[in-house]
């Protein structure tokens, strides 16, 4: 069955899978210099804005994503052809990354303004965030919340494909609106494009909010925004080259 599964979608699956597999548990020690940091923290590296896409935080996160990759990639990657498919989802998480770090960078720029103008050197955080050089510490700052939010922004990663998968679930939703899904505790199948859309308001909610739980849930909203709009463009010529 595997093998049927075309062949962007199943390589992008089983590098997913080896990267889990060797960040969690054969060299754990490279699973902090491959996950997304704010591109203005010390621990931020190049690379990270690819490398982030393929490391996920545990069992549930990687098979969730695995499986909605597996749910809706195969059809999109028949339908626009590999070249596109595979701009497609690249695209996406990077999307993703710009999103929410576009956030990171309003919460980081408030955080800083207050606590300088409380007098507080900020300089202080950021040389204590670089975790090459310091062990992470989060109550060296646990006395001043301001200064403790700003160093857990700084210290803490963004991993996995949600989002480039988020761009290809919206991707699907465009091309193919009244396909009908199932959704856990949902007994009737619904409509995609009407669950995209609760989706992405419910993940702007989450991520503006600060009620998100740890999960990057406007990077769920960048990739959605790159996938609706690469597959608008796309729509109008799907048929004439495929």
């Amino acid at each position: 069955m595997f093998n049927s599964i075309p062949p962007v979608t199943r390589n992008i699956i089983i590098l997913n899978v080896i990267v889990f597999v060797v960040t969690g548990f054969l060299l754990p020690q490279y699973g902090g210099i491959l996950a997304a940091y704010y591109p203005f923290s010390p621990n931020f590296r190049s690379w990270q804005i690819i490398t982030h896409m393929f490391m996920h935080g545990g069992y549930m996160h990687i098979i969730f994503n695995m499986f909605t990759l597996f749910s809706f990639g195969p059809i999109l990657e028949r339908s626009l052809g590999e070249k596109k498919y595979l701009i497609l989802y690249f695209l996406s998480g990077l999307g993703a990354f710009f999103l929410f770090n576009l956030w990171n960078f309003y919460e980081v720029q408030q955080l800083s303004t207050e606590l300088v103008n409380a007098n507080f050197n900020i300089a202080d955080v950021f040389m204590k965030s670089d975790l090459s050089k310091f062990n992470y510490n989060p109550e060296l700052f646990v006395s001043n919340e301001k200064a403790y939010n700003l160093y857990e922004a700084l210290t803490t990663p963004m991993v996995g494909a949600s989002g480039a998968i988020f761009g290809v679930v919206a991707a699907f939703a465009t091309l193919y609106p009244d396909a009908k899904i199932g959704i856990m505790f949902i007994p009737i199948p619904m409509k995609v494009k009407y669950v995209l859309p609760v989706v992405v308001i419910g993940s702007i909610y989450l991520g503006v909010s600060g009620n998100g739980g740890g999960i990057a849930h406007l990077a769920h909203v960048g990739g959605a925004i790159v996938g609706f709009i690469l597959a608008r463009i796309w729509r109008k010529h799907l048929y004439r080259f495929n």
